[in-house]
């Protein structure tokens, strides 16, 4: 059986993205995101695939989409969660990363969440469910500041489902 665990990144009002684009530059959370997928399943959108341009490199890309003639290389297409979680089952650790609606699909099912918490204000137009604290306890956190090449202060953040 295989862990399910959700990746993503918000800014303080939950916004994850704008006109299917992350609406920040944070390199910081790209090597992060980089290193906790590497060598795993990543589950998204086709949205989502989309605005990557081509499958992540080292890792097991399924991507969900309504449009069953629909066809990438180097990515396995599915057309619902449920069909994309059977496919993995075996995989060990399995990443939902993307977009909102496979995000909300999704909080039931996984275990664990890692968030980065953006410390600022972007124009967003797409949003996560806030964290409910009645499922979910924090058991990581990493504060970051500001530097050259990350303009805002943001928190690597790891939740573990209660039960």
């Amino acid at each position: 059986m295989s862990s399910i665990s959700i990746i993503v990144a918000s800014d303080q009002n939950m916004g994850i993205g704008k006109n299917n684009q992350l609406p920040w530059h944070l390199p910081a959370d790209l090597k992060y995101f980089k290193s906790v997928t590497s060598g795993h399943t990543v589950i998204m959108g086709r949205k989502t695939f989309d605005s990557m341009g081509k499958a992540l490199p080292n890792r097991r890309n399924i991507v969900i989409s309504r449009q069953t003639n629909l066809r990438y290389p180097d990515a396995e297409v599915v057309n619902s969660l449920d069909h994309a979680l059977e496919l993995t089952k075996e995989d060990g650790n399995v990443f939902i990363i993307g977009g909102a609606e496979i995000f909300k699909q999704s909080m039931e099912i996984a275990t664990v969440l890692y968030h980065t918490e953006i410390h600022h204000e972007f124009d967003t137009d797409t949003f996560l469910a806030p964290i409910n604290r009645d499922l979910w306890k924090e058991v990581k956190r990493e504060d970051k500041q500001p530097d050259d090449k990350n303009l805002f202060p943001y928190s690597f953040v790891v939740y573990e489902k209660y039960g």
